[in-house]
């Protein structure tokens, strides 16, 4: 399957969502960024950034927050000690554990909002290790050894059901497992909607030569099952990519590519892209640099009665190479 700034007076609003629709140039963006993707050698390592920021690629927001990472709680004020916990939902969401951007029930009943998974999948498809996990003010940060050559899939989820209804006339909201939406939300609820949401965040990197085994998809949410490989982009030449949702393909589905070093430049030089009828789109690099990919999908379908929507979100840091 494998073929082997914008200016500084420019203010950018969060979007109050687990895991977000998809983004414009007026929403913060959540990202993974490698300190390299393609190594030769031995005793390989790479250090992920992880965070969310106005500019992409650029620490000056808070921190991607991520299950099993120490935690720090960020004031209002933006200085560290009491207040909101750090960290950020996937895709530009309101702040994991804390009060959404613009204000808001910080934690809806039914239990707070969870910090994103971390799953690292190796060239043998087995499951690697994070090291040195840390988090600051503006980014958590981990470390990853690369001890078998080959490809590695390096992958941020997040998962979650939600609920809202009508109560004596005002909103409540609720937040929980499909197992406990009947025993936990009323039955005969008023203006009952239940969303399901899913997110996935991710980078690869090459150890020597490039493999395919960490690249085969999970069949969960919305996902890149790669025709060109991730780690053998090159200027010039167009890559070919397919999106699936559910392991199936994610037909006429519009896909963003914007390039890196954003806050050095006028305007966001995305692309608008569109998958064909396999879930299929192709993306020729103008410049060399790391590119962000997103796109996102929304399903009237979903587990369980009561009408639930699913909603997926998809984002990739790539870096594309000179010839």
């Amino acid at each position: 399957m494998i073929k082997m700034p914008f200016k500084t007076a420019l203010k950018l609003t969060a979007v109050a969502a687990l895991v977000a629709v998809p983004l414009g140039a007026d929403a913060h963006r959540a990202w993974l960024l490698p300190s390299a993707t393609v190594l030769s050698g031995s005793d390989n390592w790479v250090t992920i950034d992880a965070a969310v920021s106005n500019d992409l690629f650029y620490f000056e927001h808070m921190p991607f927050r991520i299950a099993g990472f120490p935690q720090i709680r960020i004031n209002r004020g933006g200085q560290q000690g009491g207040g909101q916990m750090a960290g950020a939902a996937p895709m530009g969401g309101a702040p994991a554990g804390g009060a959404p951007m613009g204000g808001g029930d910080p934690t809806p009943p039914g239990g707070a909002p969870s910090a994103a998974q971390l799953a690292i999948v190796g060239p043998d498809g087995g499951a690697v290790e994070a090291q040195n996990k840390a988090i600051g003010r503006y980014r958590s940060t981990f470390d990853v050894q690369l001890e078998k050559p080959g490809t590695y899939r390096i992958a941020t989820t997040n998962a979650g059901l939600f609920a809202s209804w009508k109560e004596n006339g005002q909103t409540k909201r609720w937040r929980g497992s499909l197992e406990n939406l009947a025993k936990e939300v009323p039955e005969k609820a008023d203006d009952l909607r239940v969303t399901q949401s899913q997110g996935r965040i991710e980078v690869f990197v090459t150890s020597g030569k490039p493999t395919t085994d960490a690249l085969k998809p999970t069949g969960q949410g919305l996902e890149l099952d790669p025709i060109t490989h991730p780690n053998d982009l090159f200027v010039g030449e167009a890559a070919k990519f397919r999106l699936v949702f559910d392991g199936k393909p994610a037909r006429k589905l519009k896909v963003t590519v914007i390039p890196s070093g954003i806050r050095y430049r006028q305007n966001l030089q995305e692309m608008t892209l569109e998958t064909d009828e396999q879930g299929e789109f192709s993306v020729k690099w103008a410049e060399p640099g790391m590119y962000w990919i997103n796109a996102s999908i929304q399903d009237e379908e979903g587990p369980g009665g009561r009408t639930p929507r699913r909603r997926a979100n998809y984002a990739a840091t790539l870096e594309v190479l000179s010839q």
